[in-house]
């Protein structure tokens, strides 16, 4: 062969430390799982019924679409398969949800052996994300929430490991091809991936490694990318932008609880557990002044864009939550680097900081009942009460959520009233069964009776994507009507009103207490008069 036509092939060999790294963070995974497996059977077991979300999700993932009011499509995907594989079952509907707890302690892992550490880092990472509170309660129900850090982090993962990539032998082209699932992927999951993902491309274009921006895979990655969420973004726009209608109508009507800066901040370190600050600040502070940390400082400004994003946008605490793994990663690898001369470190060991590891469990398995009710209603209020942790349960929206916080109180008053919507419905004639139409206020009413009820009509309502959905047959002849209207009120729209029911469970949200009328010849048909029945918010 002549030196002309030559080619060298250069084998660069595999990081050995990978595979010890992926059987932790497996191990770790496993755990998280197991802790949601048990947790969720035995809330069934105590009384707690399904969240009201998880109910309308699943009503959407028997209306698959690439779009929905008020989330994007993936959960509802999520929905349709839990259903489809677990029935009913509590515990099975949320099963998704907590595997994909378990795969963000898993990619914490896997963060922070890319950022560079050891054993020691990863086991510490990984403890302090299974007990944070927010992520335990956000991967104890059906729910987009917990599948976010999967593809945030994914992303993070994803140009780490590009700009490793001499280190690992990787080709540019699958970091950029992972990125590109990913983000669309988690596009279609949530809209909030838009801002992290912009927060992204300015943390990188304040430092030098904006160079992986300006390469053919990063253009093929990022137009992967906008494929994959393109379907969303047309039917957004085929059915003129539900999204930013309803999140405006939030904003008017004063629906979620607006915080300033420092309570802003104070609520992510409750919702991580006040013991994690000294896990992801020194995080934080490793990625801004670690000379080692130098070529992943861009994740650093990547969280302060992000936050003052969300401060500025009022929005909700938890929505950087997903954000915070890769904090957890760096913070350990910090813990690891100032200790590096004890034994323990030096060893190698999953848990090398005892003292720090143990405390962390025993505040989580304290604060536990906050974010998963592994207690009765009774005994929760008396547990919160007798150690102040009652203060601690706030509620995202302003609402008044009653003797439970709204995430408990949400999880109450639905079968109670099937129950009196069935006996409502068979003290009809059977010709009125026939013409009756069941209207609901709001979706948590209108799915209770769809996924509870047995031989009732589809419940409609006009609340965000059920208004999508239509009135189907009805025409206001014959209605079942639950509302918070007063007779008085119902008498302007209907011939005939009476009260044949009432929602009134004392742990329910407090504006779920509220009647459930007979009504009859509706002054305007229903179905010519949708378009009023419309609520986005």
């Amino acid at each position: 062969m002549s030196t002309a036509t030559a080619s060298t092939t250069i084998v660069r060999p595999t990081d050995p430390t990978l595979r010890a790294a992926l059987r932790l963070a497996l191990i770790f995974a496993a755990v998280k799982l197991l802790l949601h497996i048990t947790t969720n059977l035995w809330e069934a077991h105590i009384g707690y019924g399904y969240f009201r979300d998880e109910m309308y999700y699943l009503m959407c993932g028997r209306h698959l679409a690439w779009g929905y009011v008020d989330h994007g499509p993936i959960v509802a995907v999520q929905a349709r398969l839990a259903e489809t594989l677990f029935g009913h079952s509590l515990t099975g509907i949320r099963m998704l949800s907590a595997v994909a707890g378990a795969a963000r302690v898993f990619l914490t892992g896997l963060l922070a052996w890319s950022l560079g550490g050891r054993r020691p880092a990863q086991g510490l990472a990984m403890l302090g994300i299974l007990l944070a509170p927010q992520y335990l309660a956000l991967d104890s129900f059906l729910s987009m929430n917990s599948c976010e850090s999967i593809f945030w982090m994914s992303c993070v993962l994803a140009l780490i490991l590009l700009l490793r990539s001499p280190l690992n032998g990787i080709a540019p082209r699958w970091p950029w091809i992972f990125f590109g699932i990913a983000g669309g992927i988690g596009l279609l999951n949530k809209p909030s991936m838009t801002f992290f993902l912009i927060a992204l491309l300015f943390g990188l274009l304040l430092t030098p490694q904006r160079r992986i921006l300006f390469s053919r895979w990063a253009a093929v990655g990022i137009a992967l990318l906008i494929l994959i969420a393109l379907p969303n973004l047309l039917w957004q726009i085929a059915n003129h932008w539900p999204t930013l209608e309803f999140l405006h109508n939030g904003r008017v009507e004063n629906k979620n609880i607006s915080l300033g800066p420092v309570p802003f901040l104070l609520t992510q370190i409750l919702n991580l557990g006040p013991l994690t600050v000294f896990l992801w600040v020194p995080g934080l502070v490793w990625l801004l002044r670690n000379p080692g940390a130098k070529t992943f400082r861009w994740l650093a400004y990547t969280y302060f864009l992000f936050l003052a994003a969300m401060m500025a946008l009022h929005a909700k605490d938890y929505y950087v939550v997903p954000i915070y793994p890769v904090l957890f990663a760096a913070g350990a690898i910090a813990w690891e680097q100032r200790f590096a001369n004890r034994r323990t470190v030096k060893a190698g060991r999953a848990l090398a900081f005892p003292v720090y590891e143990a405390t962390l469990t025993l505040a989580g398995l304290f604060v536990l009942p906050l974010a998963i009710p592994v207690m009765t209603p009774s005994t929760w209020l008396a547990y919160t009460k007798a150690t102040h942790l009652y203060k601690l349960s706030g509620n995202t929206e302003n609402a008044s959520s009653g003797p439970l916080p709204q995430f408990y109180a949400d999880r109450f008053g639905w079968q109670e009233e099937v129950d009196q919507v069935t006996r409502a419905f068979h003290s009809l004639s059977p010709e009125d069964q026939r013409k009756v139409s069941i209207f609901a206020s709001n979706y948590g009413e209108a799915s209770a009776i769809n996924l509870l009820g047995h031989g009732l009509p589809t419940a409609i309502s006009g609340h965000n994507s059920y208004w999508l959905w239509g009135p189907g047959g009805a025409t206001g002849e014959v209605m079942i009507v639950i509302n918070g209207a007063t007779p008085e009120e119902m008498r302007k729209y209907y011939g005939s009103v009476e009260i044949v029911g009432r929602m009134d469970h004392p742990l329910s949200m407090p504006f779920e207490h509220r009647n459930i009328y007979l009504c009859r010849n509706r002054v305007k048909n229903t179905a010519a008069d949708w378009k009023d029945f419309k609520h986005y918010i």
